[in-house]
């Protein structure tokens, strides 16, 4: 975990019911004592989720229906905290710069939106091809009165294509975030939902209630996976070069990197991978730039 980022002690189960009662009904205690929820009961999650937003970030109000990805606040923080980190060393930014950022796929959760806004002071725009999502984001949005003047979702109506569109004549941003569907299908991203519920000790359910934890179907998997997506990211980029000063993507899977290496150096960008760690998980940043 980045060492700024503010989760890196026990949660503060006190101070998140405060802000969201529901959440004391998913407190239990871990074998050492601690407090705790059962982090494979999405009702859990979600609830712990919405409390952090509600009391570290000052948000009135956050709704997310079931089904949608539940967004683990820590994990995307920290991939923000990373990236902030690298661009401001890289391209010799102060760090009292107002940046804007893009993120592509924003999804319902808009969570890299508002946390970029919220923890940092930025300006962001989310892009997304989902008409509900997007309806769900806005709303969101909406609801908190200090989110209004820094977010805007944008509507990408023709799936072919990822920046086109989504990036307009006079935009200028500093930087893009991606978190890309990992699966190549819905049979792959069962059996990685299948894989996270042993891992944290829950019984199996139903398919659907599995794949619902996890997300909707254009949040979990695309044809090709992360791979091919990183890979049309990155050939659409290069059209946008002069409007994003850096370029970014989480890549899940070790094995998708020398694909996206290879289509990289094809599209003759410059390029290096950040590698990130919060508890178990281990993962990694790909970001690309252009001179």
């Amino acid at each position: 975990m980045h060492t700024d980022n503010p989760y890196q002690n026990p949660y503060n189960f006190t101070k998140y019911i405060e802000a969201y009662e529901p959440l004391k009904n998913h407190v239990v205690l871990n074998p050492s004592g601690q407090e705790t929820i059962h982090f494979s009961d999405s009702n859990a999650v979600y609830a712990l989720n919405k409390a952090m937003l509600l009391a570290d970030y000052s948000l009135e109000d956050y709704v997310l229906p079931k089904g949608y990805l539940i967004p683990p606040v820590p994990g995307r923080l920290d991939y923000l905290l990373y990236l902030r980190e690298f661009l401001l060393k890289r391209f010799n930014l102060s760090a009292k710069k107002p940046l804007k950022g893009l993120d592509m796929g924003s999804g319902a959760n808009a969570i890299y939106c508002i946390l970029g806004a919220q923890h940092f002071g930025w300006s962001m725009v989310g892009a997304e091809s989902d008409a509900k999502a997007v309806e769900i984001a806005k709303k969101n949005i909406q609801r908190s009165k200090a989110l209004n003047d820094r977010i805007e979702i944008r509507l990408q109506e023709n799936k072919q294509f990822l920046f086109k569109h989504m990036i307009q004549p006079n935009d200028s941003f500093d930087f893009s975030v991606c978190n890309p569907p990992f699966h190549s299908s819905k049979e792959e991203a069962l059996k990685g939902s299948i894989k996270k519920h042993r891992n944290l000790g829950s019984g199996l359910n139903s398919p659907s209630e599995l794949l619902n934890f996890e997300g909707q179907a254009n949040e979990l998997w695309c044809n090709g996976g992360e791979a091919l997506f990183i890979k049309r990211l990155i050939k659409e980029s290069v059209g946008y070069k002069s409007q994003v000063r850096l370029f970014s993507s989480l890549v899940s899977k070790e094995e998708s990197l020398p694909s996206i290496q290879k289509q990289l150096k094809k599209a003759k960008a410059i390029f290096t991978v950040l590698p990130m760690e919060i508890g178990n998980k281990i993962s990694r940043i790909v970001v690309w730039w252009f001179e």
